[in-house]
């Protein structure tokens, strides 16, 4: 099975994809904004937004084959005093590849990419309770609170939201580190 990392420059050749991995990752109970009865153009608008928006993000797919079967991207502030801090956004992977270590190196190339642009701070949310709150602590995100009341689902519930940090090492510590390390090898 041929699998690869790509950082996406333009979304519109695989728009479809997109579509259709968020509308599965919804259907399959993931809180990503949208309520489950949303329809495919309401997600396909979403990507066309997104993609003119790509010169202020980074985005990252996986690809097996040539199928987009995942994805993460992130915003950088925009804030003078937040240039250094960046939000992710819309960690998906395919329900049917799900638990094989996709989203784990999607978040490892866009923490990697984070830090050459200079990022030393990501932070994310998630709803309060979801999978997904144990696969961020996982892979050591700091919860920092959550927020009751969040989002509601279809038939008016609503939910919490759980907000997740990471502290990264700037690239001259990363490179120090490294160095310190290949010191210690004899």
């Amino acid at each position: 099975m041929t699998c690869h990392i790509k950082q996406l420059t333009s979304l519109s050749q695989y728009k479809a994809q997109l579509t259709d991995l968020l509308f599965l990752s919804i259907r399959s109970g993931a809180s990503l904004g949208f309520k489950t009865a949303v329809d495919k153009p309401q997600l396909t608008t979403y990507w066309e937004e997104i993609n003119t928006q790509l010169k202020s993000r980074i985005f990252f797919g996986y690809f097996i084959h040539n199928t987009l079967v995942g994805c993460v991207h992130y915003t950088r502030c925009q804030k003078q005093n937040g240039s250094h801090r960046a939000e992710i956004e819309k960690l998906l992977v395919h329900p049917q590849y799900q638990r094989q270590g996709i989203a784990s190196l999607l978040m490892q190339s866009i923490e990697r990419e984070a830090t050459k642009q200079g990022i030393e701070l990501l932070v994310l949310d998630t709803q309060t309770g979801d999978k997904s709150e144990h696969f961020y602590q996982k892979i050591h995100y700091t919860k920092s609170g959550e927020i009751p009341h969040f989002v509601s689902d279809n038939n008016g519930v609503f939910f919490g939201t759980s907000y997740y940090f990471k502290i990264l090492l700037p690239t001259s510590q990363i490179n120090k580190t490294a160095s310190d390390e290949a010191g210690l090898i004899t």
